[in-house]
């Protein structure tokens, strides 16, 4: 039984490194805003990104993952919401004079909202929901736990490990960023790598399918 455990710990921890290091919406994202604006700004979007994470990990607990994944109406409605939001967010980048989203004063203001930005994007991507719902049951270790509660720390691994590999992704990226400031026309360069980044991620959630 203690091997069984071990092993299964094992395959779910490399399991989450590799979905975390695989590219997509989340990291794609905390890699720009790394670049764009910041460690401290990719780290509270990290933060928020994994807020919303627990939270689907709560609705997966709950079974409401299956009724995004059983209803095409819900699971579509989801989809427009996020990848709208997405291409309202590359609007306003492209409409700042400034160059780059929410960077006119450095305030703890701003960095909440970074934070409810990153919630509020993972939160309308109902794929993340689904991806939980087909792997975590491949995952369950043991008959003492119920389902649901293994569920709740499957979902508190992935998010500590995901929390950990977007960090090192923004610590990395932003070393580019100071590469990127020491030249007079990478305001304009890093507004159309946010504005590229936030347009591909807003048609990805809006063409992507079960």
């Amino acid at each position: 039984m203690s091997s069984y455990l071990n092993g299964s710990f094992i395959n779910v921890l490399l399991s989450c490194i590799f979905f975390a290091l695989s590219p997509g919406p989340d990291n794609i994202y905390v890699l720009s805003v790394s670049i764009v604006e910041g460690f401290k700004y990719a780290l509270f979007t990290i933060l928020g990104l994994m807020t919303g994470c627990l939270i689907h990990t709560l609705f997966l607990s709950l079974g409401f993952s299956i009724i995004i994944n059983q209803n095409d109406t819900l699971f579509f409605i989801i989809k427009i919401l996020g990848g709208f939001y997405l291409l309202y967010l590359a609007f306003k980048v492209y409409t700042n004079r400034n160059g780059v989203l929410l960077a006119e004063i450095n305030t703890d203001k701003n960095l909440l909202k970074y934070y409810s930005r990153g919630i509020t994007m993972n939160l309308l991507n109902p794929k993340v929901s689904l991806f939980f719902l087909a792997l975590f049951p491949t995952f369950l270790f043991t008959n003492s736990f119920s389902t649901e509660l293994q569920f709740i720390i499957l979902g508190a691994i992935f998010v500590i490990i995901s929390f950990l590999v977007f960090s090192v992704i923004a610590l990395l990226s932003s070393y580019f960023r100071s590469f990127l400031i020491t030249n007079p026309k990478s305001t304009s360069f890093l507004k159309w790598i946010q504005f590229i980044v936030l347009v591909s991620l807003g048609i990805f959630v809006l063409f992507q399918k079960k």
